[in-house]
């Protein structure tokens, strides 16, 4: 018993040690390495707070470039944070990727369907990217454009400039944070003003 007792306190010290010290070596690497030192990085647009931009938000309006789509119950509710676990056979999955494809060509009707890029119509494994591919940005500037009734290279320049680069140049993808974007467009619409 008493071999059993000690086995235990051993047990137990290790699990409180490692789950602390693991926490504070998270912790200490996000205050120096990670950006922002750990925190959110909250977007502000005139001086009011618009959104975090490591979450997605839902865009619908022609005058906004649009992200993923979000499988999260509440839409980007961070808290209800998940992928939709339906694999690519899953005939009710097919269907809601059929409809987004459907809802994207009413809105972008110069696109064929083989020209819909799949993170458009398909939700990330979190639920709550915020980033698309430069690629997406691009085939969606043409509506942009006509809905704030602006040229199209002045969409463009205003999305070449959104576009962030891997880390050092190799680690990562090029993307597009959305909200950042959307508030650069209305920056932009603002100053022209």
């Amino acid at each position: 018993m008493k071999t059993l007792w000690k086995s235990f306190k051993v047990t137990l010290v290790f699990c409180v040690f490692f789950s602390l010290f693991y926490i504070l070596v998270l912790w200490g690497f996000a205050q120096f390495a990670g950006p922002n030192r750990g925190n959110a990085e909250i977007i502000t647009l005139n001086g009011k707070v618009v959104g975090a931009a490591n979450v997605g938000q839902l865009f619908t309006e022609d005058i906004y470039f649009w992200g993923r789509p979000s499988c999260a119950r509440d839409g980007f509710d961070a808290s209800s944070s998940s992928g939709s676990n339906k694999g690519p056979t899953n005939t009710e999955y097919l269907a809601e990727v059929e409809a987004l494809i459907d809802t994207f060509l009413v809105h972008h009707p110069y696109l064929s369907r083989n020209e819909v890029p799949a993170e458009m119509v398909t939700a990330s494994g979190s639920g709550l990217d915020p980033d698309i591919t430069p690629v997406a940005a691009y085939i969606q500037v043409k509506r942009v454009a006509q809905a704030r009734d602006i040229s199209e290279p002045e969409v463009k320049t205003i999305v070449d400039a959104a576009v962030e680069k891997p880390l050092l140049g190799l680690f990562g993808t090029e993307k597009v944070n959305v909200l950042k974007l959307n508030v650069a467009l209305e920056e932009a619409a603002n100053s022209g003003q």
